[in-house]
């Protein structure tokens, strides 16, 4: 294998949703990512709502000898974008990368989804992701340079029948995704959404625990999904991250990427 050594050496990501990144534990997009990254180079400014292992995850990587921090953010609040990139940039000077990885779901069909639902759900990736692009591309502007990355699903490609409010307001982080990265292109500011699959997350298991917990039997049907036959983890989302985030990937904007073991290729369960 060739070194690539630091692939993001002296550059600074903001990354919302990144508290779950405790070493020995499930680990969300958002914190995986915060960990690769500082590993190759990158000062990381987390943030989330969840403060106990949002600061765990930091602490952790400051303890490998990364450079990190952590800020408490609603991403649904514009005030909240607006103290975390005022942080960010006055704790290291500028802004290079954004990470939009926060998110919840609502399960639920069409008639069964409730106005607070579909708000829920459009507030945090849709909204959430407009309030991160806008209040970064200031900073990122004067850099000349940028990379945003947003955490959308293959259910805001194809739809999903697990969440009508989930998959809409993922369709809608996609499309914003490719209007902005038409909007900064000239800028040299990049944007790309992420479209995972199936994955061992903390989300994702907090999503099946009814199902779970109600058969002692249960045997995970999305494996059968899946043509690589396993469930994606973090660390599979963390490394396109990296990628984006580096100057690799310099010619790319408005793309969308897929990770998914193989399933839309395969086509989805009836």
């Amino acid at each position: 294998m060739i070194d690539q050594g630091k692939r993001v050496q002296g550059k600074v990501a903001l990354i919302s949703g990144a508290a779950q990144g405790v070493s020995g534990q499930i680990m969300g997009f958002g914190g995986a990512s915060a960990r690769l990254l500082a590993e190759h180079g990158a000062s990381i400014m987390l943030s989330d709502i969840d403060v106990a292992n949002g600061e765990k995850t930091a602490s952790e990587i400051r303890d490998f000898g990364g450079k990190a921090e952590f800020i408490k953010l609603d991403v649904t609040s514009e005030p909240d974008w607006i103290n975390a990139v005022n942080k960010t940039v006055e704790l290291y000077g500028h802004l290079d990368i954004l990470v939009n990885s926060a998110g919840t779901t609502a399960p639920g069909s069409v008639d069964g989804t409730t106005i607070e639902m579909w708000n829920s759900q459009m507030d945090m990736h849709g909204k959430g992701c407009m309030l991160g692009i806008k209040h970064v591309i200031p900073p990122m502007r004067k850099n000349k340079a940028g990379s945003i990355i947003n955490m959308s699903s293959t259910d805001g490609i194809v739809g999903g029948g697990f969440s009508a409010s989930y998959a809409a307001a993922k369709g809608a982080n996609r499309l914003l995704t490719k209007t902005a990265a038409l909007q900064y292109a000239s800028e040299g500011i990049r944007v790309n959404s992420l479209h995972p699959g199936e994955l061992d997350t903390p989300l994702a298991r907090s999503a099946m625990a009814d199902i779970v917990n109600d058969d002692p039997d249960f045997e995970d049907p999305r494996l059968n999904w899946i043509p690589l036959g396993r469930l994606g983890k973090a660390i599979d989302i963390a490394n396109l991250v990296l990628y984006l985030a580096s100057d690799e990937s310099t010619y790319v904007t408005g793309s969308e990427f897929v990770i998914d073991g193989g399933m839309l290729a395969k086509g989805l369960p009836g």
